[in-house]
């Protein structure tokens, strides 16, 4: 008779919820066909960030601090619903977070001319400042993403599993972290040019005062990904979603092993 061999269990599909109310990054993650739902972190995440590590560092810290955000309103709400209570917040309309191999995603966007970090203009004001700068140079955009894995317990309850890259466990302050950078080209802006995308207000919400979506024909990409400037580089997303889907499959067999 022929042993057994021992099966592997089939990794479940990859569910996202998205830390951000950026209509820019729910369309990317629709158009490329991901399941997910919108669950915003709170605007105060951001509030007593410094920027004295640089770009990247600062787009990093922002979207761990989305993520984390979420993370924690997930567990809460798992933690009312286990004393009967009904949580107060959005949590409670999201759909996929009781479903294994649930995953936060959150990202942060700035763009940076020469040491400058432009974030998202609070004014016309401050949008016409921001343009000038970067009339006719070069400058970076830059993207922090952050996965944070939740992994579902019997009985439903989400708990806060951080893996590395390399699928091990790590303290909650390490969750899996990558940036992306593209660089850009603007051409000179003339005087028209300016204020009329000023008075269009499509400035409103993007980092750098304009958006690579608006096809505005006077912004170049030099080397990097198009949806980074977007928003979300759907590229670097992909890999490391599959660095997620390889730990899932390696777990996955090492439990039937221990069986």
């Amino acid at each position: 008779m022929k042993k057994p061999q021992p099966t592997v269990s089939r990794p479940q599909p990859m569910h996202l919820i998205l830390a951000s109310n950026s209509p820019r990054r729910r369309e990317l993650l629709a158009e490329a066909g991901y399941r997910f739902e919108v669950l915003p972190s709170a605007e105060d995440v951001e509030c007593g960030v410094c920027s004295e590590s640089g770009p990247a560092g600062l787009v990093a810290e922002l979207a761990f601090r989305k993520a984390a955000a979420v993370v924690r309103q997930v567990q809460g709400a798992d933690e009312s619903r286990g004393r009967g209570g009904h949580p107060a917040h959005s949590f409670a309309g999201c759909r996929v977070a009781g479903s294994p191999n649930t995953i936060v995603l959150a990202a942060d966007t700035v763009a940076e001319c020469d040491g400058f970090i432009l974030g998202k203009p609070r004014d016309e004001v401050e949008a016409r400042a921001m343009l000038t700068r970067l009339s006719g140079r070069e400058h970076r955009v830059l993207t922090g993403v952050c996965l944070i894995p939740l992994r579902v317990q019997r009985g439903g309850q989400a708990h806060f599993a951080p893996k590395t890259a390399q699928n091990e466990p790590v303290p909650t302050t390490q969750p899996l972290i990558r940036v992306a950078v593209t660089k850009l080209r603007m051409d000179p802006l003339t005087t028209s040019q300016l204020n009329e995308y000023l008075a269009s207000g499509a400035w409103e919400g993007k980092a750098g005062a304009f958006g690579y979506q608006d096809r505005l024909g006077w912004v170049h990409i030099v080397e990097g990904s198009e949806s980074n400037v977007v928003g979300l580089p759907m590229e670097m997303l992909a890999e490391m979603l599959d660095e997620l889907k390889a730990g899932s499959r390696e777990h996955g067999a090492e439990s039937t092993e221990r069986r």
